[in-house]
């Protein structure tokens, strides 16, 4: 009985979340609240019908908060590989909670500009909007930087536990995100437009992506540069089961170039004026 009792009271589950989240509790907390953010974000959308170039005025927020759901509890997952000596001192600490007062920053004003009826990428209209847009694109480079620090610690931390073929793929994949992300992002922001070419009819796009059919789309390079974290751990956990630790570490090494030119390769295609599809 007393067993049975303690089970109840521990549930598996609640154990394993905790012990993820007891890693970066801080960013653990900010997923979960973006995560519950999305309710009435759908909500929203189902109540209010205005639209930007046939599309839901509350698209963008919901796709920004399922991405940083994603994004940050792939980072809560990880950030159990940092060397503990980099996350118990100050000047991460000060890091990360400017980066989590930079990703609320953006997510406030992307649905603040939904609720207006306005755009917020691209919109420098306003006075105001002319001084966000640029500070909101030093904020995102701000939340894309965790990557890059929590790939070059978990490279550089020999206690992860984990093979030789992991810790790369963990790590080259979170610091080739960070370096896609920020070259296509970049391009994308300058360009004043995510569309290459003006299609005909901006509705005309992909399911769910909403990538479109028409005309080149940066936002197909924008999101397999976002991906690497994700690509190439997996690529490695296939690799280290399947062959001996040296030929699966270059393995790694070589999907990583891979990757790497994908992403090149449907950016070429985007600034040809090419979709995807």
């Amino acid at each position: 009985m007393t067993t049975a009792v303690a089970s109840l009271s521990n549930p598996l589950p609640r154990i394993a979340a905790w012990r993820l989240s007891a890693a970066s509790p801080r960013l653990a907390r900010l997923t979960l609240a973006i995560l519950l953010a999305i309710l009435p974000l759908a909500v929203a959308m189902a109540l209010d019908a205005r639209q930007i170039e046939g599309v839901s005025i509350w698209v963008k927020p919901l796709k920004f908060h399922l991405a940083l759901v994603l994004y940050l509890a792939t980072l809560v997952v990880m950030a159990r590989w940092l060397p503990a000596r980099m996350t118990g001192g100050r000047v991460y600490r000060v890091y990360e909670t400017y980066v989590v007062l930079a990703i609320v920053a953006e997510l406030l004003w992307i649905g603040g500009a939904a609720a207006l009826g306005t755009t917020s990428h691209f919109n420098e209209a306003t006075p105001v909007m002319a001084v966000l847009y640029p500070l909101m694109g030093v904020f995102a480079v701000s939340l894309t930087s965790l990557s890059l620090v929590f790939g070059v610690a978990i490279l550089r931390n020999p206690a992860t536990g984990l093979s030789d073929a992991l810790r790369h793929g963990i790590g080259w994949g979170l610091i080739l995100t960070f370096g896609l992300t920020v070259l296509v992002a970049g391009y994308m922001a300058q360009t004043g437009s995510h569309f290459v070419g003006t299609p005909a009819d901006p509705a005309d796009r992909l399911w769910l992506l909403g990538w479109s059919r028409e005309v080149g789309d940066l936002r197909v390079p924008h999101f397999l540069a976002t991906h690497g974290l994700h690509a190439l751990p997996v690529v490695a956990l296939l690799a280290q089961g399947l062959m001996r630790p040296a030929r699966a570490v270059v393995t790694v090494w070589m999907a990583g170039l891979g990757w790497t030119a994908l992403v090149a390769a449907t950016f070429a295609q985007a600034l040809a004026g090419m979709p995807l599809v």
